[in-house]
């Protein structure tokens, strides 16, 4: 199998396991902090297993700078987790999820706080269509808590899923599945006190969905999403990544029978389309070709200096 077909396959797979996380988090009966503390200890025993069998303590790369920012980023991504969790419960997996995805967006604005990366005008104006879809998928009326509550939680999920990423985006030299570890394993400390273990010990049945978000959902999700990563270019990751949220209100309607209504189903588009907008590389004005040489007339200064066709990872790359 070709490298980008496996890496194909794998985040795909990563993307429907993603879209079935809200029901192991429903079926489990436990509520968010307790969720999320038993996924922070399954995952971190399947990542340290993992990590461990591939040697890749060896040579870690991890300095106090580096382990400081993973443990900054992993206090984000676990309470990114309890506010998403806790928007399944008090909505819908599909509504929350949906929501979840304006992500995009905020690592832009971030980036223009944090990094003073420059927002363009046309970045600015998908930022503006976006809202507008989320706007639609909101749908809430007068006097609907519940999905008001349910929109906040998401988008303070989101909001901390990309300050997460603008951390974690300032480590070098180390490898995902040890910053992932990290994140987890400081996940346990932090929701120690928030856990209810009085709740967790009568969970019977629920104990199997508790250990398959922690093995299933960040073991071998991450492990085959970090390994997609490394073998496809951004832009088909950013399309494949629409996977999760497709499969999501799919199980959702499916196991629960909930959906969202025909207004809301208008935003999605808008949401899905400005985010691909925001997050695929801006395409590059095409090079110039150079005239044809007449026959008999004398060769351009450039003739015989051409470039070299760009290698399959310097096309990645870029």
């Amino acid at each position: 199998m070709r490298n980008d077909s496996r890496g194909t396959l794998e985040l795909v797979l990563a993307m429907v396991l993603s879209g079935t996380l809200g029901v192991f988090v429903v079926e489990s009966g436990a509520s968010p902090f307790t969720v999320v503390f038993f996924r922070c200890v399954f995952g971190a025993l399947a990542l340290g297993a993992y990590s461990l069998a591939r040697g890749y303590f060896t040579g870690h790369g991890l300095t106090p700078r580096t382990l400081g920012l993973a443990a900054l980023g992993g206090a984000f991504i676990v309470l990114n987790w309890v506010l998403l969790f806790e928007a399944y419960r008090v909505t819908s997996i599909s509504f929350a999820t949906v929501v979840y995805h304006t992500q995009p967006f905020f690592l832009v604005l971030l980036g223009a706080v944090v990094l003073r990366e420059r927002i363009g005008a046309g970045r600015i104006g998908w930022l503006a269509v976006a809202f507008a879809g989320l706007v639609l998928v909101s749908g809430i009326r007068p006097g609907d808590t519940a999905s008001l509550a349910g929109l906040g939680l998401a988008l303070g999920a989101a909001v901390l899923y990309a300050l997460s990423t603008v951390v974690t985006k300032r480590i070098t030299g180390v490898r995902p599945h040890l910053i992932a570890l990290v994140q987890v394993t400081v996940g346990i400390p932090l929701l120690l006190p928030f856990a209810d273990f009085g709740e967790a010990a009568r969970l019977g049945a629920g104990w199997g969905w508790l250990a398959g978000l922690g093995l299933i959902h960040t073991g071998v999700m991450y492990v085959l999403m970090y390994a997609a990563y490394a073998k496809l270019p951004t832009p088909k990751i950013a399309v494949i990544a629409f996977t999760y949220p497709a499969v999501a209100m799919g199980v959702d309607w499916a196991v629960y029978g909930h959906h969202i209504g025909p207004l809301q189903a208008l935003g999605v588009p808008l949401i899905v389309l400005a985010s691909l907008r925001v997050t695929l590389p801006a395409r590059r004005p095409a090079v110039p070709r150079p005239l044809p040489v007449r026959a008999g007339g004398p060769a351009p200064r450039t003739a015989g200096h051409a470039p070299e066709a760009a290698s399959p990872a310097a096309t990645r790359s870029a």
